[in-house]
């Protein structure tokens, strides 16, 4: 049975464009990709059916010798003129240009290492430490000291993995590529090779102390400098201080997450601070000088006369230090809690009373909210 003619292969006219072959060509290699039908031969048969005829209409010289002499024209140079794997198009070309490159061979395993993959460096991982601080400490900036382990390059070996004398080879089962080659049929299958796990490389003698890898576990100690006002939620980078590298590749960093302890006295909002300050009823009504505690030291606040319960005062640059701008500081909101004594004697009662009566405490006023506190007493 003769061959069918390639343009019916690929479903397109003899005037169609390249384009249009192309599309052609991609729309039918995924209809009879051997992924999309395991086992069926009839799909295997047509795909290289396809790919061959896409092979000679691509090629505007050999499309042209195909219109002119149609199968003949290719008969004394036989299957090699277009067949792929024997020196001619590899169908898969098409699709590594749609996908960007490697994209479809790791789409689809049909990866292409280069032989140097088994040197390639790369790179240790980063580590991530916890670390509590205060929020003084968050105030003033500290510095602390902490331990963790990691994965270090082995001492004895200098991270090579091969013991004292003896050297890396290049691994004969993949021949350095770190990728091992199976052909079956039309198909070439790939997979990392089994002797040197990808590698591509093996070590003739392995380092006893590591066994090989390069790398042994390693506790380690450090100073971490923390800056005044930093928040809470923090990440500090610490370079080259995670896990090393294999094949000479570059150290992981370290990232040391700040968590600030919660303070009984301050609520953080960015850089200010807020607290709750109570203060006897008689100041609040008729007004005087508080001292407030702030995040380094007291301060002075004057409390007019009438003050109400919740009102805020702001006590201005006695906040955090800004990160971003130093020497520039937030403020402390104050929140007055007004203080109502639970116990009286029968004498601050009476004078109470006529306290009330004086100030009219019809009112809806302060005073007024006094006295329902005071009658529940």
């Amino acid at each position: 049975m003769g061959k069918a003619d390639y343009y019916d292969v690929l479903g397109v006219s003899k005037n169609a464009s390249e384009e249009d072959i192309k599309k052609a060509y991609r729309r039918m290699a995924v209809k009879y990709h051997p992924d999309k039908n395991p086992g069926d031969k009839v799909a295997e048969e047509k795909f290289k059916e396809v790919a061959e005829a896409y092979e000679v209409l691509r090629d505007s010289d050999k499309r042209a010798a195909y219109d002119r002499y149609g199968h003949s024209a290719f008969e004394q140079r036989g299957a090699q003129s277009s067949g792929w794997g024997s020196g001619g198009h590899d169908p898969f070309d098409i699709f590594r240009d749609v996908f960007g490159g490697s994209g479809f061979d790791d789409l689809f395993g049909f990866g292409r290492r280069s032989s140097s993959s088994g040197s390639r460096k790369e790179a240790g991982s980063d580590l991530r430490y916890n670390l509590k601080i205060t929020l003084e400490e968050a105030f003033q900036g500290t510095e602390k000291t902490i331990k963790y382990s990691k994965h270090a390059a082995c001492p004895k070996c200098n991270g090579s993995g091969a013991a004292p004398g003896s050297k890396k080879v290049s691994c004969k089962t993949c021949g350095g590529t770190g990728i091992f080659s199976m052909r079956q049929g039309f198909f070439s299958m790939q997979q990392t090779c089994p002797d040197c796990h990808g590698v591509g490389t093996k070590i003739e003698t392995p380092c006893h102390n590591c066994g090989g890898t390069g790398r042994v576990m390693e506790s380690c100690t450090t100073k971490v400098k923390i800056p005044a006002g930093i928040f809470d939620g923090a990440n500090l980078r610490m370079k080259s201080m995670g896990e090393a590298g294999t094949n000479g590749g570059p150290s992981g960093d370290l990232y040391v997450a700040i968590y600030v302890i919660e303070d009984k006295r301050f609520e953080r909002h960015e850089n200010d601070l807020y607290c709750v300050q109570k203060i006897p009823f008689i100041t609040a009504a008729l007004g005087g000088e508080i001292e407030v505690e702030t995040i380094d030291g007291q301060a002075n606040l004057k409390i007019p006369a009438g003050t109400q319960s919740e009102t805020m005062f702001r006590v201005k640059g006695r906040g955090m230090p800004d990160l971003n701008r130093p020497g520039t500081r937030g403020n402390q909101y104050v929140k007055i809690s007004i203080d109502v004594p639970t116990k009286l004697s029968r004498e601050q009662k009476e004078k109470l009373q006529e306290f009330g009566k004086l100030c009219n405490m019809k009112s809806d006023g302060f005073f007024q909210r006094f006295k329902e506190k005071f009658e529940s007493l």
